[in-house]
């Protein structure tokens, strides 16, 4: 009896993970058919990193086996975003998966866009992609450049969508990974001083300035380097922190902050440091704050507050939208684009 209540209680526990992770990992991209036939057989939590690495090594195999660049590319895509999404469950492997997703996203873009150029620093190491060529992208050059800054489990290659908008308007685009983020998870640790990320950034770039667009608690790093940080010209968030409040959050949330930051004093005083109260008045650029109604985690004041402080700050809550709005892409996604875009070209 007692190893039947503890199956089902497992069995509950890995239903509920499935079902809340369900906007994020398809709004990765995540086909979510495969989704559905990849987690119907999981029984526990445990069993999500390992079948989610399977199935990224599958994607694999399919890319050794395509006729033609396109497909092996398009299955390398797909590789990196199972890579990845094997991470957002506790996984002793979850090291070796955040390696797998990068390389495979790397030879995605060896095969699919030629012109992407690996750029690594201190602290940061990710890929700069440029819009092709068009009318929207003037003939292939970029008309701005925009860094796209991951969260506290999040990593370069879960944005994928959102650097395709971007692309798409002309922008050149350098998705990133930080310290104590995607690949750089294993070998650093969160820091709360992201403008000092972002100056090194825009230095490697070589531009003279750029836009920012952090999620989740890339948000509160994005605002952080647009208040301080004066070559950011443009700025937006999704989903991200005002303020944390450390008693308050719910002891998952607190157990991945501890992992991120390397134990229970660090993640505190991590912790202590997300409160933008005194630097929103500081931010001068353009700022879009985007906030989902269902996005409600105790301990976490969302950026409503942001934008009332900031001086050139606008607020966009979907009512329906969870965090990081993977259920309401069309409703807040071209949006988001288009401010950069205007922001960074004038038009």
């Amino acid at each position: 009896m007692t190893d039947g209540k503890s199956t089902m209680s497992a069995s509950d526990a890995m239903a509920g993970f499935v079902a809340g992770q369900w906007t994020r990992v398809t709004g990765v991209g995540v086909d979510p058919h495969e989704y559905r036939r990849v987690t119907d057989g999981l029984a526990s939590v445990a069993e999500w990193g390992p079948a989610f690495l399977c199935t990224g090594r599958e994607h694999l195999e399919r890319a050794e086996d395509a006729g033609s660049p396109l497909s092996a590319g398009t299955h390398l895509l797909a590789a990196a975003r199972w890579f990845h999404s094997a991470t957002l469950a506790p996984y002793a492997e979850a090291a070796r998966a955040a390696a797998a997703a990068d390389d495979a996203l790397g030879r995605a873009l060896a095969l699919l866009e030629p012109g992407a150029r690996r750029v690594s620093g201190e602290g940061f190491t990710g890929w700069l992609r440029v819009p092709p060529a068009g009318p929207a992208g003037r003939g292939g050059g970029a008309v701005g450049t925009v860094i796209v800054v991951p969260g506290l489990d999040s990593a370069k290659e879960e944005f994928l969508d959102l650097a395709s908008a971007l692309l798409a308007r002309g922008l050149a685009v350098f998705a990133m990974d930080g310290p104590g983020q995607g690949v750089l998870a294993a070998s650093s640790v969160l820091v709360p001083e992201y403008e000092e990320v972002v100056g090194r950034v825009v230095d490697a770039l070589g531009v003279p300035r750029v836009g920012l667009v952090g999620l989740s608690l890339g948000g509160y790093f994005a605002a952080r380097a647009a208040a301080l940080e004066p070559r950011v010209a443009a700025a937006a968030t999704v989903s991200g922190p005002f303020r944390l409040d450390w008693d308050e959050l719910p002891p998952p949330l607190q157990d991945m902050v501890v992992r991120r930051t390397g134990g229970v004093d660090a993640a505190r005083e991590f912790a202590r440091h997300v409160d933008l109260a005194g630097l929103a008045p500081r931010i001068t650029a353009p700022l879009l704050v985007v906030d989902g109604g269902q996005d409600v985690i105790p301990g976490v004041t969302n950026g409503e507050p942001l934008a009332r402080s900031a001086p050139r700050g606008t607020y966009l809550s979907v009512p329906h939208g969870d965090h990081l709005l993977g259920n309401a892409r069309p409703d807040w996604l071209p949006r988001l684009a288009d401010h950069l875009a205007h922001a960074l070209t004038g038009a």
